[in-house]
């Protein structure tokens, strides 16, 4: 073979294999770019949902209070109960339809894909609320910067608008407003340390039927405000029992989570707030 063909050949092998070498990457390349648009769709996805639930019906089960299904579906209690026409003292009885798109609360007996049952009240505030339509003022709340990292101690203490921690711990958690991420804040501790009201209130809810909070409690402070305390190990309040700021409520656990720590939530009319807004700085 001449000197001319040899040196031909070579350089034909030599872009042969630049050829492979560049198939292989832009096939690579094609498989990350399907990974991250995917990868995106989910996210954005999520972020899309919204808290509050406008359409349909929820049928009340044994344990179920106005509170607790305002709770889980982003309502206001009192806009939920104007919604379905129930009044004071705000009665709800399992096979009841709460409805979320204009409707009326259907009774036990008309309620769909429901056995019917023996009225039980789930639901009696120890004090009658404001009526739903008559305007509420909000509870003035002095916001406080947030701690600098999310590391920095959480440490008990009073608070000129009223609310304190309600745990020592670390914050390893922060208020996320966009769709379903978290809407309160996460603070790490010591399995069975006490978990304190963060305010005064009424005990609304005390229990596990809220999926993804474990043992919780839930404290009515106003006609405005309420806050939820999750993953407890032990409850230490009943519903319907007045509470004061700082007073021992549960203790901290991991019941619904993955980790010994306190979920604790700021709901203003029914919406999630920053707690950071409202809690002392430290």
């Amino acid at each position: 073979m001449s000197l001319t063909a040899t040196l031909c050949q070579r350089n034909w092998i030599k872009g042969l294999g630049h050829v492979v070498v560049a198939v292989a990457v832009c096939s690579l390349l094609a498989a990350c770019s399907s990974n991250s648009r995917s990868t995106t769709t989910v996210v954005d996805r999520n972020a899309s949902q919204k808290p509050a639930v406008t359409s349909g019906q929820y049928v009340v089960r044994p344990g179920d209070t106005l509170y607790s299904i305002a709770f889980r579906y982003g309502w206001d209690w009192k806009a939920l109960a104007a919604r379905n026409n129930i009044s004071a003292p705000y009665t709800i009885r399992p096979g009841q339809a709460i409805r979320f798109d204009g409707g009326s609360s259907v009774a036990p007996s008309v309620a769909k894909n429901t056995t019917p049952v023996a009225p039980v009240i789930v639901n009696k505030p120890t004090s009658t609320p404001a009526t739903a339509s008559k305007p509420t003022t909000p509870v003035t709340a002095t916001p406080a910067q947030p701690p600098a990292s999310s590391g920095t101690p959480a440490v008990a203490g009073g608070a000129p608008g009223g609310w304190i921690w309600p745990t020592n711990g670390t914050l390893i958690g922060r208020f996320a407003s966009n769709g379903s991420l978290n809407k309160g804040i996460d603070i790490a501790g010591q399995l069975g340390q006490p978990v304190l009201a963060a305010s005064s209130g009424t005990v609304v809810y005390a229990g596990s039927g809220l999926r993804g909070y474990g043992e919780l409690v839930i404290i009515k402070h106003s006609d405005t405000y309420v806050s939820a305390y999750g993953h407890n190990r032990r409850l230490l309040v009943r519903e319907g029992q007045q509470v004061k700021v700082g007073q021992n409520i549960a203790e901290m656990g991991s019941t619904g989570t993955d980790r010994v720590k306190l979920h604790f939530e700021i709901r203003r009319q029914g919406k999630p707030v920053d707690p950071l807004q409202y809690l002392p700085s430290r």
